[in-house]
């Protein structure tokens, strides 16, 4: 088990903890009980052996602080939880990538060269390179090289392949360069640690002019005082941030969510043409991968130090998770933030005909499209000043919002298909495969999400024509491409007025339709199409104002979708475009407000647990389909079975429902529902958001019997002490209980939590 604990975003400190069990690992026993186990049953994972039940672990933590942009200075502390002595082998490791051995081009090789306590590298391009450690290590070296011959059977490039420093430490074999020289080198520290005590280990790794290499590096009083001035900076930055009065449980929390978004950049180089062709010194690949997955986005060349989902279980970039990765990574670095939703949009990436690239398993695949969404929220929380980075975004938006309206919507009637849409298994089929009948799924969460691009896409407009008036035209495209779009979702039959929501609709091919009335996050999804548009903006750009007037006046099926200020009781002349109107908001809310159904202790399920007792269930094409209510992992097969949509809480659509609350409540000020339904409380929705962030929140508190609701109950192994001191970000929560589920690194969007505490889930006012 492990934590990113620590970091700045300029990285000059960062701090990372480690668990390992003094028992031989139970690799087999994990494996063997596993592949016994059913999808009815949980995951046999590592705690469940009773590895750590008596306490005999390893505790490792290593901390990281800069000296200067190349001179690190790192700290290991290893610490024996164990109630004997216990020997543990520590081996700090320097290793250069192998780029040399899979192209034809005349690399000059990297070496390393170990002796005694320190590794001296030398590269073509990085220069020279000294990793020192204190005490007496034996420095080993192999080559960072593919061991061909136990993979294959076939004789390597090297003698000493990557692994050979761990087959020599652990079974002493003959498989580390006498003569100390490599391309991968450790330092082997052999500790014998009593019952309860500490060792440490103090490293230096620093750049030097080539032949300048030191006797010594300073491992002594001038690295204390690096150590001790990161550390002071890195408590004074988050004492800034998160200012006096927020409880230290919470500044925690905090904290521990911007040290997983630094943790979780990782340099990711992906080459398509390169991969799909094959390397010119290995086996060709199968004729099928110039057809098969990205066979498309031969384009995409990638060499950039991207955020990560979870560096561990999603080591790739993903579209949508990185949209709010950026949310929250403006809390604390709005550049880097700026820089990668801009990343994603340059021709090394955006796919010429407009399509944003997925993720690495399948880049044709349909993400949410929230991109302009996160580059309006990282605009307004660095102040609003930067629009070359708004103008930018939205020139490139604008051939991704094209591509969707031609290849998303196939009739041409505003309503859109776009496949699983990150919600995975939320239907009763695979949204992303072919339907089980002829015809096309027209999706309300699809729907809504383009509906709230065009108001995104308004707002950016908007911004821009306060400094180019050219921009009001756009906002007035976007603008009644948004009244087109809610308007459908009604002509057309998303919305159900019998039971007060939002379904899919299968469309046969001859005309004939099938709502699919499944309660799930898909009908909640069109609240967040909605913004305010102020009286002010009007005046300022009386074109747009007179071209809504003509519009509304000239097609007043869709007049339903902007409601005056003066139903409202708010400014006069405000309007607000929303797909929802304030009735239709009303049943939708006692649904989404009804412990029975969407609304559990710890947040928004997404899926009703209605269906736990009444699943859904449709024959399509002589076979039936099902969606049962399930608040854990997922029980079937259904879009991989990796992850679930079918009742847990997930933090992404909670945190635009809440800023979606937040908007409406703004506007209706007067309006109250009630909450929770058919408790006789009456709350305004600001109050209802403000619960609803609460909800989440206490998922990473410590309750008053000291345990965290996503660690399970009191005494589970991550609520004991010297555990639930320390926080995991999870990919989703069990929709009854709050247990983290999925990948539990998944910082990206779990880390919205720092947003909530620091009251970052309210939307930017227009008449700011």
């Amino acid at each position: 088990y492990w934590w990113y604990t620590d970091s700045t975003p300029t990285h000059s400190w960062m701090s990372w903890r480690y668990h390992y069990p003094q028992a031989e690992f139970p690799y087999e026993r994990l494996r063997v009980e596993n592949a016994a186990r059913g999808r009815d049953e949980p995951e046999f994972e590592l705690a469940d052996t009773g590895i750590f039940d008596d306490d005999r672990y390893w505790v490792v933590t290593v901390d990281y602080a800069k000296a200067a942009p190349r001179d690190l200075c790192a700290v290991i502390t290893v610490t024996n939880r164990g109630p004997e002595p216990a020997e543990l082998h520590v081996l700090p490791t320097l290793w250069f990538r192998n780029i040399w051995a899979w192209d034809t081009t005349d690399h000059e090789l990297p070496q390393l060269v170990a002796a005694g306590n320190r590794v001296v590298g030398r590269h073509p391009r990085l220069g020279e390179l000294v990793l020192e450690g204190d005490g007496e290590p034996r420095a080993l070296a192999c080559d960072n090289e593919t061991n061909t011959q136990r993979l294959w059977g076939l004789p390597g490039r090297s003698p000493y392949p990557k692994d050979g420093i761990g087959d020599h430490v652990v079974s002493g074999a003959d498989t580390v360069n006498p003569t100390g020289r490599g391309t991968k080198a450790a330092l082997h520290y052999r500790l014998t640690v009593p019952a309860g005590a500490s060792h440490t280990i103090r490293l230096r790794l620093v750049e030097v002019p080539p032949g300048t290499a030191p006797d010594r590096l300073d491992l002594g009083e001038g690295f204390t005082r690096v150590v001790a001035a990161r550390k002071a900076e890195a408590d004074a930055f988050f004492a800034d941030l998160v200012g006096p009065d927020l409880p230290a449980d919470r500044a925690a929390v905090v904290r521990a969510a911007v040290a997983g978004l630094m943790w979780s950049k990782q340099f990711y180089r992906y080459d398509v043409g390169r991969w799909l062709d094959g390397d010119p010194t290995a086996v060709p690949p199968p004729e099928a991968r110039r057809r098969g997955r990205n066979s498309h986005w031969r384009h995409m060349y990638c060499a950039d130090v991207i955020s990560m989902p979870d560096t561990w279980e999603y080591p790739w970039f993903a579209a949508w998770d990185l949209a709010f990765q950026c949310v929250a990574i403006a809390k604390v670095d709005p550049t880097f933030a700026k820089r990668q939703l801009l990343l994603l949009l340059k021709e090394r990436y955006l796919h010429p005909n407009g399509q944003i690239p997925a993720y690495e398993w399948a880049f044709g695949d349909v993400n949410p499209p929230v991109h302009a969404w996160a580059a309006l929220r990282v605009f307004a929380i660095d102040g609003s000043r930067d629009v070359g980075f708004l103008a930018r975004v939205m020139h490139k938006l604008l051939l991704n919002f094209t591509w969707w309206v031609n290849r998303v919507d196939t009739t041409g009637n505003n309503l859109f298909e776009g496949g699983f849409l990150g919600l995975d298994n939320v239907g009763p089929f695979d949204r992303s495969a072919g339907l089980p009948v002829p015809g096309i799924l027209e999706q309300s969460d699809s729907t809504g999400w383009m509906a709230m691009y065009a108001l995104n896409l308004m707002e950016m407009a908007l911004v821009l024509a306060e400094h180019d008036r050219a921009y009001e035209d756009l906002a007035s495209k976007f603008f009644e491409h948004f009244i087109y779009i809610a308007g459908a979702a009604y002509t057309h039959g998303l919305w159900d007025d019998g039971d007060g929501f939002f379904y899919d609709v299968l469309r046969h091919s001859d005309g004939t339709t099938v709502p699919l009335r499944v309660r799930s996050v898909v009908g909640l999804l069109p609240l967040a199409a909605s913004t305010t548009l102020s009286a002010t903006t009007l005046q300022r750009l009386p074109e747009l104002g007179a071209r809504m007037d003509w519009l509304l006046a000239h097609t007043p099926q869709h007049a339903h979708v902007v409601t005056p200020s003066e139903l409202s009781g708010d400014v006069p002349g405000d309007r607000l475009l929303a797909l929802v109107g304030r009735d239709l908001l009303v049943r939708i809310l006692s649904r989404m407000l009804d412990p029975d159904e969407f609304l559990s202790p710890y947040g928004l399920r997404s899926l009703s647990a209605a269906h736990r007792h009444e699943p859904y269930a449709v024959r399509l094409g002589g076979q039936e389909y099902r969606v049962g209510y399930e608040p854990g992992e997922s029980s079937d097969g259904t879009f991989g079975g990796n992850s679930n949509w079918r009742g847990p809480v997930w933090f992404p659509v909670n945190f635009l429902l809440i800023e979606a609350l937040r908007r409406y409540g703004a506007f209706f000020a007067d309006l109250k529902v009630e909450y929770p339904t058919g408790s006789g409380r009456r709350c305004t929705l600001e109050q209802v958001a403000d619960d609803l962030t609460r909800r989440l929140v206490s998922l990473f508190l410590p309750g008053p019997d000291g345990a965290r609701p996503m660690y399970g109950p009191p005494g589970t192994l991550r609520n004991r002490p010297g555990w639930r001191e320390l926080i995991d970000f999870p990919e989703f929560f069990h929709g009854d209980t709050g247990y983290g589920l999925g990948a539990m690194h998944q910082t990206g969007w779990t880390a919205l939590v720092a947003n909530l505490i620091l009251g970052g889930c309210r939307p930017p006012d227009p008449r700011d």
